[in-house]
């Protein structure tokens, strides 16, 4: 019998080989197979299922009936692929289906990435709380170095003027913040190569400067100007650099593969098309941002009353959580 179990399994691999790169041609892009190929991927999945039960008679190959259910287990994912990879990506689709459900799946690196931030938020305000010295360090920006009370009044006195200067380059500030908020949200992402290490410093640093600053205008007596200065542009962009954090940390459990007996290789695919959605979000998401920043934010009383922009804010976080919450599930259950 052990003989003959051998011999099945020596004259099976080739078959087992042979969809094992089938499935690996099937990349994110594919979406044309030929009627040949379709017929030749489904003839080696009913066979590698049709050995996978023989082999299950047998429990001296507990590991080979693992690698058969893993390998099954992907082919199944590939077929059922095969007929929506074509639509996938067409913008509507991906806006209001893909995306949000993208980031529902992977939830729980999003509740990690705002537990670090809030714990970097914490550290950064009782660290100028202690020793308001501490901005110099934490606050790499120079108009965050002053002093809340005496910026409110520049940028109130000074209101007229700087309508007069911005209108000459609000474009060119707007992109200047798209390039640089984008630039940290890929670095968030690809430091997840270093098993997460990198997007959780870089995730937690943010937290820092955030909460510091936070601290230094409310403990100025400027809570008013702090909320409808940050409030329109941040709860899109605090959240975007999350969502990249959020892909850093799905990067590196794919990386590391916790309680997952698939190849290195099949990891990757497998998350794929998440991060490539996850990050292609952010982008969009930073581009919002900082047009709003450069167009809304960056302008104070009496130009614009700060009730305004902060109720601007208020059902803009209302629109993007229920976006994100509700987006694409009905798509979900059908």
């Amino acid at each position: 019998m052990i003989v003959d179990l051998k011999r099945f399994i020596a004259k099976e691999r080739l078959i087992w080989e042979e969809l094992e790169a089938a499935i690996k041609r099937l990349q994110p892009g594919s979406t044309k197979l030929s009627l040949t190929e379709v017929q030749r991927f489904h003839y080696l999945y009913k066979r590698t299922s049709s050995g996978l039960l023989k082999i299950r008679t047998f429990a001296a190959e507990p590991s080979l009936v693992q690698s058969l259910e893993s390998l099954l287990s992907r082919a199944y994912t590939e077929i059922q692929n095969v007929g929506s990879r074509k639509d996938q990506w067409k913008i509507g689709r991906w806006l209001f289906e893909v995306f949000p459900q993208t980031f529902r799946r992977h939830f729980r690196y999003f509740i990690v990435t705002l537990i670090i931030t809030a714990v970097g938020a914490g550290l950064g305000a009782a660290a100028v709380a202690v020793d308001p010295d501490a901005k110099m360090v934490i606050m790499p920006f120079p108009n965050l170095l002053q002093d809340p009370a005496k910026r409110v009044a520049e940028e109130e006195s000074n209101e007229s003027k700087k309508n007069t200067m911005l209108s000459h380059y609000k474009s060119s500030f707007s992109a200047s913040l798209m390039t640089n908020n984008i630039r940290v949200s890929i670095l968030a992402l690809a430091l997840g190569i270093t098993w997460g290490i990198g997007t959780i410093i870089v995730i937690f640093y943010n937290g820092l400067m955030l909460g510091a600053v936070i601290f230094d205008y409310i403990h100025a007596g400027k809570s008013l100007f702090l909320t409808g200065w940050l409030l329109p542009h941040g709860v899109i962009e605090i959240p975007a650099i999350l969502i990249a954090g959020q892909a850093g940390l799905l990067l590196a459990q794919a990386l590391i593969g916790w309680n997952s007996h698939e190849t290195l290789g099949a990891r990757f695919r497998k998350i794929s098309g998440s991060l490539v959605s996850l990050i292609a979000g952010v982008a969009l998401l930073l581009i919002w941002a900082g047009i709003i920043e450069a167009f809304l934010s960056q302008y104070h009383q009496p130009t614009i009353a700060y009730s305004s922009k902060i109720i601007f804010g208020l059902i803009e976080l209302f629109l993007f959580t229920f976006y994100l919450a509700f987006a694409g599930r009905n798509d979900a259950a059908k």
